[in-house]
């Protein structure tokens, strides 16, 4: 399932991260607003530390952030270092 839905996730969302089987540092940007989106989803941004538009954190990646990356994927924009 890894490698699959990375591909898919890039090419849709124009976003860069590694795959499963790496680790590493990812950064992740709040890029829409969170107003009108499941309570959920609010709270795994907050929970990743983005509260405001153009907000980033810098983080290791691992299985958690993965699951929460995959959440909010259409808020966010992710870079890896």
């Amino acid at each position: 399932m890894g490698e699959n839905w990375l591909r898919k996730f890039c090419k849709e969302g124009g976003v860069v991260i590694m795959s499963t089987e790496s680790s590493g540092k990812v950064t992740i940007t709040l890029r829409k607003s969170l107003i009108g989106y499941k309570e959920d989803q609010i709270k795994t941004a907050h929970s990743l530390g983005l509260r405001k538009i153009g907000s980033a954190k810098e983080f290791d990646y691992n299985k958690q952030i993965e699951g929460k990356i995959r959440k909010i994927s259409h808020l966010i924009s992710v870079t890896k270092h």
